[in-house]
């Protein structure tokens, strides 16, 4: 059992490494110009170690979208009853947005927010990063709620895109340069007022 948790412990340094390098290339040279090759050689692993933890070069600007999407579906269906989908994800979207705060600055213009703000190529993995997520939220919902499929898809929607604004709104600030700090607390009431507006909907 230690083994396996240390292979584990391991295995989380080794993606978290890739993530970060890739996150200085993309920020000191933009998504376009850099490939996975480089990535491999600045991180000093195998090409293939890199395409174990991440399929696609696409994958390394949205590489917590399944752990996200997880996240906010386990919640969804774990809500005590009378407790609304926004309500349920408010602590999880709201820890995420402070996280912002410890983000170094020298990674922040590697982020998926700033790429987006600056390559059409990025912005439209980031709408359809956007979609998937709405659409497990939609099931999500539909799973522990009574509502018709097309109201638990309009939900779904309108909880992702509480993301999308988070990421849009992220990456143009970054791109104005303000700093990790102040973005964060831009965003946190943004996104709180956001989350009580959707609760009142969707109770």
């Amino acid at each position: 059992m230690a083994g396996t948790g240390l292979r584990d412990l391991k295995k989380a340094r080794t993606r978290r490494l890739i993530a970060e390098t890739a996150a200085r290339l993309f920020a000191e040279r933009g998504y376009e110009r850099v490939t996975v090759s480089e990535v491999a050689r600045a991180a000093e692993v195998a090409e293939q170690t890199l395409y174990n933890y991440f399929p696609t070069k696409e994958h390394l600007v949205t590489d917590r979208e399944q752990q996200i999407q997880d996240q906010l579906g386990d919640l969804i269906r774990a809500r005590p009853a009378g407790t609304s989908p926004a309500a349920a994800v408010r602590g999880f979207v709201l820890e995420t947005v402070a996280a912002i705060r410890d983000m170094p600055a020298e990674l922040a213009r590697g982020n998926l927010g700033y790429l987006a703000a600056i390559s059409p190529a990025v912005h439209r993995l980031a709408l359809e990063m956007s979609d998937r997520q709405a659409t497990a939220l939609a099931a999500a919902i539909a799973e522990t709620s009574g509502v018709a499929p097309e109201v638990a898809r309009l939900q779904g929607i309108a909880l992702a895109g509480v993301f999308q604004i988070l990421i849009s709104e992220s990456g143009r600030r970054t791109r104005d340069g303000e700093s990790p700090a102040d973005i964060a607390d831009a965003l946190y009431p943004q996104v709180d007022g956001l989350l009580a507006e959707l609760d009142r909907w969707l109770r």
